[in-house]
């Protein structure tokens, strides 16, 4: 199970913090991702973390800006977001992928929170 948290309205140039509360997987070994679906637009993979460290960044345009973190004490993974952009807004969904492996594709992922509202406006 995936629980997000953290999304809201936040003006451009702005930070916000997403976070993902992951159960049902041996966290230690999971790749878990970010994902996210903007208005009138496809799914698309925007960032992952895997059990070997590091994180592999989708979006060029996002790199720079957006970091992934896990803290395997609390099961948790976080997207920190700085200096926001309004083409950032969309639906965030944190994701398990499959066989432990990051990956950007829709077709790889497992499994999929519900999603948290991330609105980028002045």
């Amino acid at each position: 199970r995936l629980v997000e948290s953290g999304g809201g309205l936040v003006q451009p140039g702005g930070s916000l913090r997403l976070s993902c509360a992951v159960s049902g997987v041996t966290f230690h070994y999971a790749a878990i991702g970010w994902f996210r679906r903007a208005p009138g637009k496809e799914r698309e993979g925007v960032t992952c973390s895997a059990d070997t460290g590091g994180a592999d960044l989708y979006v060029d345009d996002v790199k720079g800006r957006f970091i992934i973190t896990r803290d395997g004490t609390k099961n948790t993974v976080f997207l920190q977001m700085n200096n926001l952009k309004v083409e950032d807004t969309a639906v965030y969904y944190c994701t398990v992928m499959r066989f432990g492996r990051c990956s950007g594709v829709t077709f790889d992922v497992a499994s999929w929170g519900e999603g948290t509202q991330v609105t980028v406006a002045s």
